[in-house]
């Protein structure tokens, strides 16, 4: 457990990329099995202990020491985890603290109760040291924030391991935690682990931010980027699994979608909710958010937000493995294998006519439809090839839009932010002069403007709420969004998204920002 508890510690104050893989292969090297193939799973967020809660682990620190101090500790440091780590109290017995394997601290909380997981949490921090005491905390309660994304760590195992992290990508996620097979076949014990038949996901193309428009759009195919979650469906002779981006199964929260789809291949598409249950158009993101994230959806659900998927690209036609051919033949192959679903869960991407970039600019900037978020462009030769590929894909997002506001309340960041007041609750004005809040944003300013705002809101208190501030309501920020939906949720009807600050408005008095009323206006 040390090793992996001096690795997450490391890799915190680590920021350089190439720097963090370097720790990480080592560590994937000279580990042994299980222990490393647990540790590759908590930084991919692969591991998940369903009994074990965040409030186990206040649980088990208020039980060992005084309640209003370990509140007044969390709200200072910003962090549950550190908090408990530094705040535990030590054994007195002498050599109180020992290395347990990270795989026996795996099988205990796999086996634990809820009920019994204070107790667990207490009994392994207590033969502990504070490095070790944090690592446990994170790797129980899922929050391993070290600046690690799923692909950074396939990277990582593919440089101590010498493979290509695209061959990775192929069998990952037809793999379970401790990849035991994974090891065997980097250490070249045995041979590349083989997941035919299994409805297993496949890494996605992705697309770069379109920053200048000096392509030859002759070369080019343009579509709508739609407002939904890109989904990958893979279907077998057998089974029918949805796949969101990052490679989580979503087909339980969508099972409409994997009963209709009858037909074997591998398709990628936007999952989207229709306007109306009559067949409509696409509706907001909004929509599409009321039943994200639901293990179990009920058929009022399913009803209310009918859900359907916008295909635009197809990488298995049957058995077959397309992905090498060029655009063009895939979406030919697309548009035959389309026809073959139900119409009324899946259709296929239109593609949009354009004289020249300012004819497409035109186009674009015309839409302000709530499900589109701007425009792909795609070369017409282009392979399926998973990530970035520079000059294949783009996507040429809408303009945001603008609105000044008032911050209203801070709450400290988490992480490299806790000691920082960086997520800012904001409003607009009504028409008899009150202050509703409208969103919160945590990003768009820079490290400086950060440490401007955090004294702002320490100089500008009014008001304590735990960890939440409330101050003099004099700051205007410029707020920028992708768009803003009706919401049942929020006192001010609305629901932004995407919120971002673009730039604080010290030059601004707070009377002449923008009102509700202008907000409403923008909903489309």
């Amino acid at each position: 457990m040390r090793a992996f508890a001096t690795l997450i510690d490391r890799l915190i104050y680590t920021r350089s990329r190439n720097a963090k893989i370097d720790l990480i292969a080592s560590y994937l090297r000279d580990t042994p099995d299980p222990d490393r193939g647990w540790a590759l799973a908590a930084l991919t967020g692969d591991l998940d202990f369903p009994t074990v809660k965040a409030s186990a682990v206040r649980t088990a620190a208020t039980e060992r020491v005084d309640p209003v101090l370990f509140k007044l500790s969390r709200n200072f440091v910003g962090d549950t985890a550190e908090t408990v780590a530094l705040i535990w109290p030590e054994h007195m017995r002498e050599g109180a603290t020992e290395d347990i394997r990270l795989n026996s601290v795996v099988s205990q909380l796999q086996g634990v109760t809820r009920k019994d997981a204070p107790r667990l949490l207490a009994s392994l921090m207590d033969r502990m040291d504070a490095n070790s005491r944090y690592a446990v905390i994170k790797l129980a309660t899922g929050g391993m924030r070290v600046g690690v994304s799923a692909r950074l760590a396939k990277t990582c195992f593919a440089r101590a391991f010498g493979l290509d992290v695209n061959d990775i990508e192929e069998v990952w996620h037809a793999l379970a935690p401790p990849y035991t097979e994974l090891f065997a076949w980097g250490e070249g014990k045995s041979g590349r682990p083989d997941p035919s038949g299994i409805p297993f996901f496949r890494p996605f193309m992705l697309a770069h931010p379109l920053e200048e428009t000096r392509l030859d759009l002759k070369d080019y195919a343009a579509e709508w980027k739609w407002d939904g979650i890109r989904i990958q469906i893979v279907g077998t002779a057998t089974d029918v699994r949805l796949y969101s981006r990052g490679g989580d199964d979503i087909t339980g929260s969508f099972p409409e979608i994997a009963e209709n789809f009858e037909q074997v291949g591998v398709v990628d598409g936007e999952l989207l909710v229709r306007g109306d249950a009559q067949g409509g158009e696409a509706a907001s993101f909004n929509a599409l958010q009321q039943r994200l994230g639901r293990k179990k959806v009920s058929a009022k659900m399913r009803e209310d937000y009918p859900a359907f998927v916008r295909l635009y690209d197809i990488l298995f036609d049957g058995e077959e493995d397309i992905r090498a051919q060029p655009w063009s033949k895939r979406r030919a192959r697309l548009e035959r294998f389309v026809p073959k679903l139900k119409a009324s869960y899946f259709d296929i991407s239109t593609l949009l006519e354009a004289r020249d970039f300012g004819h497409l600019e035109e186009i674009r900037g015309g839409a302000r439809d709530a499900a589109i978020e701007g425009v792909m462009l795609k070369r017409r030769d282009s392979p399926y090839i998973a990530g970035r590929k520079t000059g294949l894909w783009y996507k040429w997002k809408r303009d945001p839009l603008n609105a000044d506001c008032v911050m209203m309340y801070a709450q400290r960041g988490s992480g490299k932010r806790s000691s920082f007041y960086s997520d800012y609750t904001f409003g607009c004005w009504t028409e008899d002069g009150e202050l509703y809040p409208v969103g919160k944003a945590y990003s768009g300013f820079t490290d400086e403007e950060l440490k401007w705002l955090d004294r702002f809101v320490r100089q500008n208190t009014i008001n304590r709420f735990g960890p939440v501030r409330e101050v003099e309501k004099t700051l205007v920020l410029e707020v920028a969004f992708d768009s803003v939906h009706e919401s049942k949720r929020h006192k001010s009807g609305l629901a932004m998204r995407f919120p971002r600050i673009s730039r604080i408005r010290k030059d601004k008095p707070a009377e002449e920002a923008d009102h509700v009323a202008t907000l409403k206006n923008m909903i489309t």
